[in-house]
């Protein structure tokens, strides 16, 4: 079995809200920045494909993997209540500018679980420059984000490898935020972002939430599949911290963040999602992966896709995705938030216009994934 990440950790600079406007910049040629990623991408590159051989003498990190991956799902089937005797079924589509192609083809009853749980993709995401224009800093850790927000439920397992050490990454809290069904992030008041007129759109926490990573590096989530907006594909933010702190209200906060990326998804999968509601109800233009200002910048000779199977006969009982992420334990950034959660609610960046305002704890579950999450 071989390691092929499904991630690789992005660069990133302090990032001022007045950009708002422009939520995820490009990087022009020629520029330092631009520098900083080409450098940045071929040392990870090199480290991630030195971890490939170092991993596979590992006492079991792929079999863990796998056997980890493969439970979680039987557990959620589980949960709920679908039929544990039929075959996972994955859909095998084509990433734009890539060669994302599987070889997977007819997933049975007798698909030996080392197939279809792991994390063969290669696919890694290149720095970028910005968080994005909707990061908040203080959430809640909790595995459970949905809180009233409908949806297709998205169970999310991420591993994070360090690529200076080819060693699973523990104690590191992973930052998760996206969209909603019809493209509205919570906790941020904007223009572009929903009813900007809605000042209690700050207070709210749906859809966002830390997970600390285990012995084995790996984090996991309850959400639904994240929606689109116009000018974005289908997308997931990540932010790995570090030496943060843990408050009594469940929130975290630190000031050391090693890794900063988007995982996206394939195109097939967001279509079926799209056809259930109220995705069908996003009025929101649609942007594909293909047209997609970002994915296709990284897309030109990388794979930012995580990996699926659906829970049952389709889309709408549920997805399971997953992927390992390479990251620079060793790395340290700055970013800006948009927004803070406090204890008296949310408030905004200085410059980004926003109202503050109270709010109370989140209804999200703060209790951990199912038993099948263990590593072991």
């Amino acid at each position: 079995m071989v390691f092929l990440p499904s991630l690789l950790t992005a660069a990133m600079t302090a990032a001022s809200f007045a950009g708002l406007a422009s939520a995820h910049p490009h990087v022009k040629p020629g520029t330092i920045e631009y520098t900083k990623r080409a450098n940045f991408q071929a040392k990870a590159r090199r480290s991630l494909a030195g971890c490939q051989d170092e991993l596979s003498k590992r006492g079991g990190l792929y079999e863990r993997s796998t056997k980890r991956r493969e439970a979680f799902a039987k557990k959620v089937r589980h949960t709920r209540d679908l039929r544990a005797d039929v075959p996972f079924k994955r859909d095998l589509a084509t990433v734009v500018a890539t060669s994302h192609h599987s070889n997977l083809t007819g997933v049975t009853n007798n698909t030996d679980a080392a197939t279809l749980f792991t994390g063969n993709s290669s696919c890694v995401l290149a720095p970028e420059v910005t968080q994005g224009p909707y990061y908040v800093d203080g959430e809640y850790v909790r595995w459970d984000i949905r809180e009233d927000q409908q949806g297709v439920d998205t169970y999310v397992d991420i591993q994070l490898i360090d690529v200076n050490t080819c060693e699973p990454v523990p104690d590191v809290y992973i930052d998760f935020w996206h969209a909603n069904a019809t493209g509205v992030y919570s906790g941020i008041v904007a223009s572009g972002n929903g009813d900007s007129s809605d000042s209690t759109n700050l207070n709210n926490t749906f859809l966002r939430g830390l997970q600390p990573t285990d012995e084995e590096g790996v984090a996991q989530w309850l959400t639904i599949f994240a929606g689109h907006y116009t000018s974005r594909t289908t997308h997931i933010h990540i932010v790995a911290h570090q030496n943060g702190t843990v408050f009594d209200n469940g929130t975290y906060v630190s000031d050391a963040v090693s890794h900063v990326g988007q995982v996206f998804f394939d195109q097939d999968l967001i279509t079926a999602v799209e056809e259930n509601e109220p995705y069908a109800s996003n009025t929101q233009e649609l942007t594909t992966n293909a047209d997609d200002s970002i994915m296709s910048e990284e897309a030109d000779d990388i794979d930012p896709v995580l990996q699926y199977v659906y829970l049952g006969d389709d889309a709408s009982d549920g997805i399971m995705a997953w992927g390992a992420i390479g990251i620079d334990t060793s790395a340290s950034y700055t970013i800006s938030p948009a927004a803070t959660l406090t204890e008296d609610g949310g408030v905004a960046d200085s410059n980004s216009g926003g109202m503050g305002g109270g709010g109370g704890a989140p209804s999200g579950s703060m209790s951990a994934p199912p038993d099948a999450s263990a590593s072991a």
